[in-house]
This record gives C-alpha cells, structure tokens and sequence, in this order.
C-alpha cells in the first residue's frame, strides 16, 4: 500500500444548469481515491451507511483501491444536496446530513499503517491529529481543511500543521488562515507554522504551489465544458499525491509534475456529473491532456 486516503464518503443530490443526479457516489476520499488510483496503489479509510450501495463497494475495489478501511455503521451514509448556477465556481448548499459521518472516528488498518504516503482529506483536524499516531512510518502527508475548521477549530488546526508535509486550501481559506490577503504572504506564514509546503488552488485560474524556497504557478487546463465542478478539488489532491508517491521523491520536479497531473485529473472530474468521467479514463487519455498542458504553458527563452 502506497497511499492512504482519510476523509468523507459520501451520496450527493447535485443539480446544474446542464442536468441533475440524485444519491450520486461523491465525497472527499473517493473523488480522491479514484484519482490517485490510476497511479499507485490506495487505501480508503472512511464510514459509510448501511443505505450504501455494494456496487460501490465493489466499483472502487475495481478500482485498485483497498477498502479494508471503510467502516460500514448502522444509519445513513453522509448525504450532501447542493446546486450551482452560471457561476460553477461557487456551490450552494441545500442540506447536508453527516448520519454516520457525524461519529466518524478513523481507524487506519495495520496493513495499512506503514503507508509512505498520506492525504488527510477535509475532516475535523481533531481527527486528522489522531490519524497521524496510528502512521508508523510516513515520508509524506497532504492535509486539506477547509473555512468552517478554520473559524471553529482554529487551535486544533494549529497543532496539527506542524506534523504534516504540505497544505493544501483555496486561495480564501489561505487568506483566513493566515489573517493576511497576499497570498505570496499567506503561503509564507502557513509554512511558518510548519509544513514545509503549500499548495493554494485558485479554481479556475489554476493553482501556486510552494516547496522549500520554489515556487511553482500552473494554470487550470482550459475547458469549453464543465457540467459539474464538484469534488474537482479533492481530485486535484488525490491525483497530486498519487502521482507524487508514483515518483517516489519529494523533489521540486516531481512537484511540479505531480501538480500538474492533478490539475489534469480535476480537468476530467468537471466533465461530468459525480465521479463519471473518473470511471471511463485510461492512461493515454491521461497522458495525452498533460502533453497538451505542457504545450500551453511552455514559454521559449527571453
């Protein structure tokens, strides 16, 4: 096992102007299990419901993802309900109904403790805090959180960032994180307090990654169609970390590589609704749309 995955599983009521799905299979760990995937081998930790489908179950063990880790509690798995407008960027919430999620208490596999790898998906960094003393030998942890931790789990928060790799927030939850609006300036003061790197996603405008004393800017691939944005961010994560532990290295090059290829895998997620578009790549397909985000970026000498 090469990667573990912490974080929500979950069934999704999504509506765009481009069509709707109901119990659609969504949430932070499998957008990025999926993603990380198809690049090294995964395991899930997480709590679903006894309402969750065995097809699902049986999709993701298809998936080279192991599910060892994926509790299965009495009620009703994590249901979010949500829609977007003309503006994709932002989604509203309906309802969201953690169920069995609201008692989520992850428990890592001891096959899965020796992990080199780690994503700590957006879950209460009380939680993320105690995932990490069930690790016996990580190289590399990810951490993603989110603006409701920050306003309420400040200090929980806090003592957890010194135990982990690199962050991973939008350019607003860096800017509340940190108190200040330059975000050259937030990523600074977030490595300040310990990990030593950061990522800041700008949405559509791509992405500024941080590692050591390098900085990295990556723009999104360039898309005519987006149905449905959700999850595009913890694909990002799921395919930055995947590929990364693919590599083998935590060296500036890698990163940049492994941004790149989780700003492609977030490119294919916004194609379709839930995890679609996910389930129907192969590695060509892949390959092909970082070429073509090499092509685009690519500047010739001064």
């Amino acid at each position: 096992m090469n990667v573990i995955i912490i974080g929500s599983v979950a069934l999704d009521d999504v509506k765009t102007p481009f069509g709707e799905v109901k119990d659609a299979l969504g949430g932070s760990a499998v957008f990025s299990s999926l993603s990380a995937s198809y690049f090294t081998s995964v395991g899930l930790v997480g709590v679903v419901g006894k309402d969750f489908s065995p097809e699902y179950i049986h999709l993701l063990n298809s998936r080279n993802i192991q599910v060892e880790g994926l509790e299965r509690a009495e009620g009703k798995t994590f249901h979010w309900t949500g829609y977007y407008e003309n503006d994709m960027a932002c989604a509203h919430t309906l309802d969201t109904q953690l169920n069995v999620f609201a008692t989520f208490n992850p428990k890592v596999p001891k096959t899965m403790q020796a992990a080199p790898y780690l994503f700590l998906a957006n879950i209460d960094p009380d939680l993320q805090y105690k995932v990490l003393d069930q690790l016996t030998q990580p190289k590399f942890i990810l951490l993603d959180t989110m603006n409701l931790w920050i306003e309420i789990k400040r200090e929980a928060l806090l003592k957890v960032l010194p135990r982990v790799s690199m962050v991973v927030v939008n350019d607003a939850e860096a800017r509340q994180l940190s108190g200040v609006t330059n975000l050259m300036k937030a990523a600074q003061w977030i490595r300040d307090h310990g990990p030593r790197g950061v990522i800041i996603k700008k949405g559509e405008h791509g992405a500024l990654l941080f590692w050591d004393n390098e900085i990295f800017a990556l723009p999104a691939y360039p898309l005519d169609s987006v149905k449905d944005p959700t999850g595009a961010g913890d694909t990002f994560a799921g395919g930055f970390i995947g590929a990364l532990a693919g590599y083998g290295d935590l060296s500036m090059e890698s990163m940049r590589k492994a941004a790149g290829v989780g700003t492609v895998m977030a490119s294919f997620t916004v194609e379709n609704f839930s995890v679609r578009r996910l389930l129907e790549l192969n590695p060509d397909d892949i390959r092909a749309r970082y070429q073509q985000l090499q092509s685009i970026t690519r500047m010739n000498d001064f």
